[in-house]
């Protein structure tokens, strides 16, 4: 699998609000989506399936943003442990000096 055709969180155990039928949004899914002329006497698209479609790519980027915070959080949890450690095993390189 590609980069392109990544999911957001997969792998990450991330996980979102949705039946399991749902499948997110991929970026080469949202390039290439067109829609439907709208009907006799009216300019532009379906309103409708615009909207739709603008629901679901709303809701997969929520998804993206709840796990990208999640990894910040993780990030800042794991750099404080490193330097409690680090920390540490300065006082006992220090006190081993003495």
């Amino acid at each position: 699998m590609s980069v392109r055709d990544e999911r957001p969180g997969q792998g990450s155990g991330a996980t979102a609000y949705r039946s399991s039928a749902y499948t997110s949004l991929l970026p080469w899914q949202v390039r290439e989506r067109r829609f439907k002329p709208a009907g006799l006497g009216r300019r532009g698209l379906e309103p409708t399936d615009v909207y739709a479609f603008l629901d679901r790519v709303a809701g997969d980027m929520a998804a993206v943003y709840t796990a990208l915070a999640e990894s910040r959080r993780e990030t800042a949890r794991i750099k404080d442990a490193l330097r409690r450690w680090q920390s540490e095993q300065a006082r006992v390189a220090d006190g081993e000096r003495r």
